[in-house]
This record gives C-alpha cells, structure tokens and sequence, in this order.
C-alpha cells in the first residue's frame, strides 16, 4: 500500500522536494536560539559585549523573518501539493467507478461511495502534506537537539534520552487500538451520508406520506452509530495522548533534577543550564509533534485504505479476443441461459430465446419473475452462469462492451436525467450530435412543442433527476435520447406502466416511431401495449412458460389468457 501511495508524488517532486527543503531549513533554524541563548549567557553577557548582542539579536530576527516565508511556503504550496494528490486520486476513484459492474452498484450505496471520494481523500490529503513534512522536521529535531545537547553534557542528554523508549512502547501498544476506533468512525460517517443522500433525495414521497419523523428516526439510528463510533475514537485518542503526555512532561521534572544537581556539583555552568531547559523544550516540540501527527497518521490511513477498497474492486472487462460489434442487425438469441443475483437463489433457469431481427418480442408474467434480468442481460451488465447469448450469431462474450451497448437503446419505467438543460440531456444520446439532430429527435418524441413553450427552450434547466418535469415528459425526453441514439436494438422495460391513459398514448406513438425497423424488446404491464407484438413469452419463476402470438397465447387458455382477462375485466370496471 505504501507502494501506491508514493506513487502519488510523482508527479509533484519538484514541488514536494522544495517542500521538504522548507522544512529542512525551519528545523535548521530552530536550533539557533538555544545557540545563541548559551552563547550570550556564557559569554557575551558577562563579558558585557553588547555590539556583540545586538548583532546575535539582528540576526536571530533575521533568521525568524525566513523561518515566516519558509513556513508560508510550507502552508500554502504543501497544502496544494495535497489537493493536486487528491484530485488525482479522486480522479482515477471516479474514472474506476465508470468501469465497475452493475453487481458493484447492488451491494454499495451511494453515499457511502461519495463519502470515501469526499471525506476520506480529505485526510489522505492532509497525510500526503503532512506526514513527509512532519517526520522531517521532527526527526531531524530530535537528530540536531541530541547533538547539541550532547556537547552540553552527555551524561544529562543520556538521562533525558532514556524516556524515548517509554514514549515509544507507549505509542505502540494504544497504536492499533486507536487504528480501529478511527477505522469505525469513517464507516459511522459513510452510514449517516447513504442515509441523508437517500432522505434528501426521497424528501418528496416523505412529505407525501408525512413520514418526515420516521426519516428523522431513521437517521438518527446513523447519528447514534457515529457517536458510538466517535465515543471509542476519542476514548482510544484519549488514551494515546494523555499517556504520551505523561511521558513528555516527565522529561521537564527529569532536567529539572538532574539539571539542578549537576549545577550544584558543578558539573555544568548556569549559563548550560538554562541552554539545556531551553534546548529540551526543542527536544520535547518534535516529540509532540510526531504524538499529535499519529492521529492524522491514523486517518490518512485508514481513508487511504477505504480508497484502495474500491480501487480494488475488479472492473468490468472485455475478453482478451473481444471484437467490435460493429453495426449490429439485432438479432438476439438465448441458448440455455441461467443466472443469479446470489449463488443460492437462481433468477433465470434455462432461458432459450430467439428473437429476429426488426421484429417486437414481449416480455410478460408477474413481477419478480426475470423479465428485467433478461433486458438486464442483453447489454452485458451481467455475466451470465451458464448458457451463451448471441447477438447476430456472435457470442455475446466475444465482443467488446463498449461495442454491445452502443448498439442498444433502453427506455426505462424509473428514467434517470441529469440536472442540465433540456439539450444537453436529448444530447446524452450522441455526445457530438447537432442541434438540428437535436431538435429533429425531440419532434420525433413528440416533446418539441413542449421544450418551445419554455421560456428558455432548449437552454431551460431541468432541475436534479428532472425534477421539474412531470413523468410524461421524463419519459419523452429519455425517448428522443435514444432516437438521437439510433439504435439497431431496443429495450422498453415497462416504458410506459406509470402513466395516466392521456400520456400513455402520446408516448405510445412516440414509442411506435421508435421501434420502427428496429428488434424491440418490450416488457409490458399492460397487455393492451403490446398485442400486436411479432411473438410474447411468459416468464414466470425465472422460466419461459408460454410463447406465441397474442391469438395463439388468447386461445391456449393459459397464464397468458388469464392475465390478459383479469386486466380486460379491471379495466371494464
């Protein structure tokens, strides 16, 4: 790991080695005043040399006006050295995220996904500035402060040194524990943004249902796991810092001691003497530093860690003899397929399919039954356990994803549009498509008129996830994308189940010119939608049941009949 994380400097050596010379220099300069202290004490004082004095006072000044652009430099540019990391980090999390499978996106949710993009590269951030920066400075410190010292009097130098191995065993035996604490309390933080993200976004059904106090019950489930977390964090961090600054504070009773009975034997001058309490407070400034560093060290870590997780995480990829699909006609055909969401619980079992080319094929039966994981299947979001797919006679495996897919168009029940324009969102279709080819998809949707009559047309933002529109006009936007897509294959997964009969039929049309000339799969709720489809299969319990026409299902009497009845009669009520 550790590999991978130095990786991130790279790019930014110059600017990380100036950084590490700043730091260099602001230790350096550090151990000039117990210098200078001794030196007058010892000598220019009594020796009354005030020229002298004045010219160690200018030059001490001058000295800590460097130290104050040195530690400018450190702040500021250190500090954007860790924002360039993190951006490059954030930038290869998102870019990987892109490339992961639907199955990714099932087990993890969305706020805890932006919680490790946000919150966790944060304090990797400020470990990549921080941590070569503080061990520098401290180790060095320490280095420089032993042999100054140690030309004071070894012995005394020798005493206070033999506290470092108490401060030591003391970091490392609450060291782990601390670890885990912090380790908790990100996964705490990631419950309680999923759980916001999931409330801000539903804000509408919960003031629908006025169930705003189970939302507030709901969250406050996360808040208490995040005090929890945070109750375990602080203790441990208590733990580590109050031990540690024991020992650091019986380093000042140890010179003060030992200070004083060399002083009174005569071992050292009083002018050493007080050089030596100055010089320790040098000694004990880096050793608390790199105390106080050990919690950043933590979660530096532990978000670089919970990165790592999802870089981790395997990638869709192509086979490794994968070609390019080229223009697909569209014919599909299931050869025995089986899949599983879980290994325990089969979806599909022994599907077999063959669907033509430019013809409509419908999916119908009751919810849960597959018909989604079918539509699901056809774009390759998921690998199949066993059986093949064909498209146009290839098998599915053997050409590239990206190749797949753009042969594919989908219209969705749950449309998902982007908080941009009305064009941007039509453009999504065909990223470098005209605005004419723009304006003719639209007219083809049936929604132009609508775009025109805003006061901003095309420009006009439709708000997140569309929030602004009704769902007519959702589901005409998501069509006249795939129109501007132009698709050899079609998926209309239950396109048009939530709309009230007026919007429906407009759709329909739009859904009619749609699925000219193209192989469409349909998967319909209503079986008025789809009884002139070239074929329908029953798909119940992840098998197909029935298959025929909607007069060769109407006369066989079976599932197909009787749901067909049952919605006849509804619908006649």
């Amino acid at each position: 790991m550790l590999k991978r994380f130095i990786a991130y400097y790279k790019p930014h050596k110059k600017l990380f080695a100036m950084d590490m010379t700043a730091a260099l220099l602001v230790a350096v300069i550090g151990v000039v005043y117990p210098i200078i202290t001794r030196t007058m004490l010892n000598t220019l004082i009594p020796d009354r040399n005030y020229r002298m004095i004045v010219i160690f006072g200018i030059t001490l000044l001058a000295l800590y006006f460097i130290k104050m652009l040195l530690n400018y430099f450190i702040q500021y540019e250190g500090h954007m050295m860790g924002v360039y990391m993190q951006a490059r980090m954030r930038t290869d999390m998102f870019a990987h995220l892109e490339t992961l499978p639907y199955s990714f996106y099932d087990t993890h949710e969305t706020g805890k996904i932006m919680s490790r993009m946000t919150n966790d590269l944060f304090e990797v951030s400020e470990l990549a500035h921080h941590g070569p920066e503080n061990i520098i400075i401290s180790v060095l410190s320490i280095v420089i402060s032993f042999i100054y010292l140690s030309t004071i009097d070894i012995w005394l130098t020798l005493i206070i040194f033999a506290c470092v191995p108490f401060l030591v065993v003391i970091s490392i035996s609450l060291r782990k524990k601390m670890r885990q604490a912090f380790r908790d309390t990100r996964s705490a933080v990631a419950e309680i943004n999923a759980s916001m993200e999931s409330s801000i976004s539903g804000i509408r059904v919960t003031k629908a249902f006025t169930n705003a106090e189970k939302e507030k019950e709901k969250f406050e489930i996360g808040n208490g796991k995040f005090q929890k977390a945070r109750q375990g964090a602080y203790s441990a961090m208590g733990r580590f810092h109050s031990g540690n600054t024991f020992v650091t504070d019986v380093f000042n009773v140890v010179v003060l001691i030992a200070g004083g009975l060399f002083l009174y034997n005569g071992r050292i001058q009083f002018g050493d003497y007080s050089a030596f309490i100055v010089s320790v407070n040098m000694f004990i400034g880096p050793v608390m530093t790199l105390i106080n560093f050990m919690e950043q060290f933590e979660n530096g870590v532990t978000g670089f860690e919970r990165f790592c997780e999802i870089m981790d995480a395997k990638p869709e990829t192509d086979s490794p003899d994968a070609q390019d699909a080229g223009l697909l006609e569209g014919h599909i055909e299931f050869r025995d397929v089986s899949y599983a969401y879980d290994e325990d619980k089969n979806v599909l079992r022994h599907v077999n399919l063959n669907i033509e080319k430019g013809k409509t094929f419908a999916l119908v039966g009751p919810s849960g039954g597959g018909k989604t994981t079918i539509c699901h299947l056809i774009p390759h979001f998921y690998d199949v356990m066993s059986g093949e797919i064909l498209l146009d006679g290839k098998e599915i495996n053997s050409l590239t994803l990206e190749s797949v897919r753009r042969n594919i168009g989908i219209v969705q029940q749950d449309i998902y549009l982007f908080n941009d324009s009305m064009k941007e969102n039509i453009r999504y279709g065909k990223l470098d498509a005209t605005d004419e080819e723009i304006i003719l998809a639209a007219k083809r949707a049936n929604i132009h008129d609508y775009i025109m009559s805003l006061p901003n047309g095309y420009d006009t933002n439709i708000g997140e996830r569309g929030v602004r529109l009704s769902g007519g006009q959702k589901q005409r936007l998501s069509i006249a994308r795939v129109f501007l897509k132009n698709p050899p294959i079609l998926i209309l997964d239950e396109a048009t189940s939530a709309l009230d009969n007026t919007t429906e039929i407009l759709i329909q049309q739009a859904l009619d010119e749609l699925c000219k000339g193209r192989t469409t799969l349909v998967v319909a709720h209503r079986l008025s939608t789809i009884k002139n489809a070239d074929e329908i299969a029953v798909v119940s319990d992840g098998r197909i049941t029935e298959q025929g026409t909607h007069e060769e299902l109407m006369e066989k009497k079976g599932t197909y009949f009787e749901l067909y009845q049952l919605q006849f009669k509804a619908n006649a009520v």
